[in-house]
């Protein structure tokens, strides 16, 4: 319909016109011109009726024919200067195509005047909507329930057929989580309106609000005749990575993935698929919290029950390779019962892969070298059908055997040494060397090198040879005792200097530690107040422990040891000619000499040592707590 205004706009062209049809007249000549702009006049009034028609129809529902059909729209005539849009997939499809063709009449609403193609653009969906809105409208004040068709999946949930378009989200479709939603599509469902918003057009639904209020009733009347141990139908109703959800008649049951076979399964959809009608047994019942544990395999003999009349450790049996892993692999012994051979069992040299040696559905002969009945667990070997080329190496490389071969590898604790194609042996890093704490071995060995080693153990059994390279050579400290006895006095050189105190070198080989408190009789906070890296000092040995390879010295002991020397001398000395000046000098000396030994071997030296001796062990034990903790 035309707007108010219009009538305005006929006058002024109807003047138009009279003036113009005035000049025509005075001037012949001007027929020609006036004809054509009488005619573009009459194009323009007729464009701009239509222009004003289309724009007073905006938001508004019309009827158009169907002229043209595109994989993405529908074009429309409406009766205006411009053809709609609708997009197809506002349409229902009948195997790929909208149900709908050319010449149909279709009820559409006006969402816009012009695009920037200058199409009209149309909606289908909302033209729906607004026919059905009233009667929602009045369902979700109310309360009531809907039926829908599910048309489709989208991402959330399901696009749902109520009249208009309305969206399920898949938390409401059931009362567990659904993950595959494709079994729903084409299914009818009652529902419940949740949430709708009639000036975006938005319709929120639930199923799952209605199976809830349903539930309650029916999940007493269910659990009132249930007992563990009864065996009841159900169906399968939702399944997940650890098991699958039964529906029982109003309450739902969880079969955990570990009661569906007595086989090993990989997921529960090898046993189970989406609304099949199985048996089930109830394994626990929990009325006051409406839970149900359900079991499957329990409605099958036990294959374990006897499996130790059938079989016994040491017994040689076949079998079919069912799966690989990185640990191991699983090998069918007879149904329901299955093995592992880990893979530490698969062969003796423990370079091949699994996959190199078996595969899925080989046959095997295996041993058995486990049974645990109670859960359900047998170990087996298929290398220990196979001669130990290990115990080989017992008459080729006895304990105290010097060997020589490549480096094949580096580790954090260690490297390995090949004694044979197919056999190494390792050397930790605690036996590289009597008297240095090693902490990386690729600092002084690579791959590839030919180094030598002492064999210190065979392990037949687990395939293991241990070498050490340090025994090559003598231990030095089995001469410490003799060259550093306790309380003997040597003329060092400071090698380097810490927070706790400083170190020595005894030989080119062996340290040792001067505690900061010997350092001085003074005292001190930092070793460097006193000594520096290249002091010549003199020092005596205080305590000496070959296990931890440790010797401690003092400064303050040595230095006390000369000035009773030189006191000694004097007292001697400036006492001659007279032998009860030098006696009762003498006596006095050695009664000193003793109450000084007494009391510094019974507080300095005990303190001293203790305290020493705490300090080593603090800094020495990093050193060797790393090397352990990598070993």
């Amino acid at each position: 319909m035309l707007k108010s205004s219009q009538p305005g706009v006929y006058a002024d062209l109807a003047n138009m016109l009279d003036k113009e049809d005035e000049n025509i007249a005075k001037n012949p000549k001007a027929i020609k011109q006036a004809e054509f702009t009488k005619t573009k006049t009459t194009e323009s009034f007729e464009s701009l009726f239509k222009e004003d028609s289309i724009s007073s129809i905006v938001d508004s529902v019309v009827t158009g024919n169907v002229i043209n059909i595109t994989d993405k729209y529908v074009v429309l005539d409406i009766g205006y200067k411009s053809e709609g849009l609708v997009s197809s997939s506002e349409f229902s499809f009948i195997d790929g195509v909208p149900d709908i063709k050319v010449g149909d009449s279709v009820e559409v609403y006006v969402s816009k005047s012009e695009d920037k193609n200058g199409m009209v653009v149309l909606s289908k969906d909302r033209a729906d909507m607004i026919k059905a809105w009233d009667s929602l409208i009045k369902a979700a004040e109310n309360e009531e329930v809907v039926e829908g068709v599910v048309i489709s999946t989208v991402k959330g949930g399901l696009n749902v057929d109520i009249g208009v378009k309305a969206f399920l989200p898949g938390s409401q479709i059931e009362l567990y989580p659904v993950k595959d939603l494709t079994p729903y599509v084409g299914q009818t469902y009652k529902l419940k309106i949740i949430k709708f918003n009639q000036k975006r057009g938005n319709i929120v639904l639930s199923r799952r609000a209605l199976l809830e209020a349903s539930r309650e009733t029916l999940s007493k009347q269910s659990l009132e005749h249930m007992e563990e141990g009864q065996v009841i139908p159900g169906i399968v109703k939702n399944i997940t990575n650890y098991g699958a959800f039964i529906d029982l008649g109003g309450i739902d049951g969880l079969i955990h993935v570990t009661d569906m076979s007595w086989n090993h399964i990989k997921h529960p959809s090898d046993v189970l698929t989406f609304g099949e009608k199985i048996q089930v047994k109830i394994l626990k019942l929990d009325k006051s919290k409406g839970r149900v544990n359900l079991g499957l395999k329990q409605l099958q003999e036990d294959p374990w029950a006897q499996i130790t009349s059938k079989m016994s450790i040491g017994d040689k049996i076949k079998g079919k390779v069912l799966s690989i892993t990185d640990y191991g692999c699983f090998v069918n012994l007879q149904e329901g019962v299955e093995g592992l051979i880990h893979a530490s069992e698969i062969s003796w040299d423990k370079k091949k892969n699994i996959n190199s040696v078996v595969a899925v559905n080989d046959e095997v002969e295996v041993i058995v070298v486990g049974i645990d009945k109670d859960n359900h667990r047998i170990s087996l070997s298929l290398k220990r059908l196979q001669e130990n080329p290990w115990k080989s190496l017992e008459g080729l490389f006895p304990v105290g055997t010097i060997i020589e071969g490549k480096v094949t590898s580096i580790t954090d604790f260690g490297l390995f040494i090949s004694l044979s194609e197919d056999m190494d042996g390792l050397v930790h890093i605690s036996e590289l060397s009597w008297t240095k704490r090693i902490e990386n071995a690729s600092d002084i060995y690579s791959v590839n090198d030919c180094v030598k080693a002492v064999v210190l153990g065979i392990d037949t059994d687990n395939g293991r040879v241990r070498l050490g390279i340090k025994q090559l050579e003598d231990d030095p400290w089995n001469i410490v005792d003799n060259k550093f006895p306790i309380g003997s006095q040597h003329e060092l050189e400071i090698s380097r200097i810490v927070d706790f105190g400083a170190f020595v070198n005894l030989t080119d080989t062996i340290e040792g530690m001067i505690h900061i408190s010997e350092l001085s009789s003074k005292r001190i906070e930092n070793p460097s107040e006193v000594v520096s890296v290249g002091d010549k000092v003199k020092a005596e040995v205080v305590s000496i422990d070959k296990e931890a390879r440790r010797i401690s010295l003092s400064i303050k002991l040595a230095q006390r040891s000369t000035m009773r020397q030189e006191t000694s001398a004097a007292t001697k000395e400036a006492n001659k000619g007279s032998s009860f000046t030098s006696n009762f000098g003498s006596d006095l000396q050695s009664l000193t000499d003793t109450d000084e030994k007494k009391v510094e071997k019974k507080a300095d030296t005990k303190t001293e040592k203790k305290v020493e001796k705490k300090a080593d062990t603090k800094a020495d034990t990093k050193a060797d707590t790393k090397t352990d903790t990598k070993a």
